[in-house]
């Protein structure tokens, strides 16, 4: 009787876990966006009770998930267009706007110290410019003293968004470098890292160092990053208020499922290489892509602080409001 009575309250107790679990909605690919989803599943979780699990493994990763019907949705910060989001039966939203810093490790240079032009930049990543004391690094650079080192360039090693968007800055540089969520990068060092915590921890431990990471990174590990020029000639520190500047001239519609790729905009203050991240669901789930969507729905309404405090620029009220009329749209809110 002991035993039986013991059996059932195991069994009991396998449905429970087993119930709890089938509520769980778990998304994963863009780690772009990671500290955010990880600051509003905790404190969605904390209001609602409802669990959101989200893992930071990539947008090429989330792409690959999400199309195999892996997940309830996935983070992408390579937007998808219309016509592939067609073939793979998705719906897309952003969710929030951030920005991406080239952080370095060089002795003696601290943060905002360094200066690099947009012909600087496309030198150290195509491998035109090999060492830190390169004329077309130190031409901006005359009050500070930079090391004759070779420069050690830091990059993602899975298909990943943050690069597309990186990409995307340096194409508008240099029509030559081809948009690609893992291009083949010609710099002299090369070292790559899985997601941007990866690539964040190669900068930090390589000294003569410079990689491309999100903000929030940089936050986290009190990294040292570039004043970038823009594409009007001035040279912008990575600040909230520049990269609000820039996300001002973001414009998505509906009937194009929000894609828009938004760096290197206009604004004598905007910083040049900011992006979005986007929500990608299932077109035939609508049961769980209404709990999705309630989920960014509670992160819309109560999650800007949450995301401003860790640099990303939450998105404009008129965007939220087309978002929520769009799920209205496709029966999923």
């Amino acid at each position: 009787m002991r035993f039986s009575k013991l059996l059932t309250t195991a069994l009991v107790a396998t449905v429970a876990i087993s119930s709890v679990n089938a509520d769980e909605l778990k998304g994963r690919g863009a780690s772009f966006p990671g500290p955010v989803y990880k600051a509003w599943t905790s404190e969605y979780f904390t209001a609602t009770k409802n669990q959101v699990n989200y893992t930071p493994t990539g947008s090429g990763d989330g792409i690959k998930s999400i199309t195999k019907r892996m997940v309830d949705f996935a983070g992408s910060d390579k937007p998808l267009k219309p016509k592939a989001l067609k073939k793979k039966k998705l719906y897309m939203f952003p969710a929030v706007v951030g920005s991406i810093v080239l952080a370095y490790n060089i002795d003696g240079v601290k943060d905002g110290e360094l200066k690099l032009s947009r012909s600087a930049v496309d030198a150290i990543f195509t491998g035109k410019a090999s060492f830190w004391d390169d004329k077309i690094i130190t031409k901006d650079n005359a009050d500070l003293k930079l090391p004759h080192e070779p420069i050690t360039v830091c990059v993602r090693a899975d298909k990943s968004g943050t690069t597309f968007n990186f990409t995307y800055f340096l194409n508008k540089i240099n029509s030559d470098f081809k948009v690609s969520k893992k291009p083949t990068w010609k710099a002299s060092k090369v070292i790559a890292g899985k997601s941007n915590s990866g690539v964040s921890a190669n900068i930090q431990q390589i000294k003569g160092s410079i990689g491309y990471i999100e903000y929030s990174y940089k936050i986290k590990l009190d990294l040292p990053a570039a004043q970038v020029e823009n594409k009007e000639g001035k040279f912008i520190n990575p600040t909230v208020a520049s990269f609000q500047d820039a996300a001002k001239y973001a414009s998505w519609t509906a009937d194009k499922d929000f894609y828009a790729v938004i760096g290197d905009p206009d604004g004598n203050t905007s910083y040049p290489i900011v992006a979005a991240t986007f929500i990608l669901l299932p077109t035939e789930k609508a049961d769980t892509n209404k709990q999705v969507t309630k989920f960014i729905d509670w992160a819309y309404t109560n999650g800007d602080k949450l995301a401003s405090d860790l640099g990303y620029i939450p998105l404009p009220k008129e965007t939220k409001d087309a978002i929520r009329a769009y799920w209205e749209a496709k029966k999923i809110k």
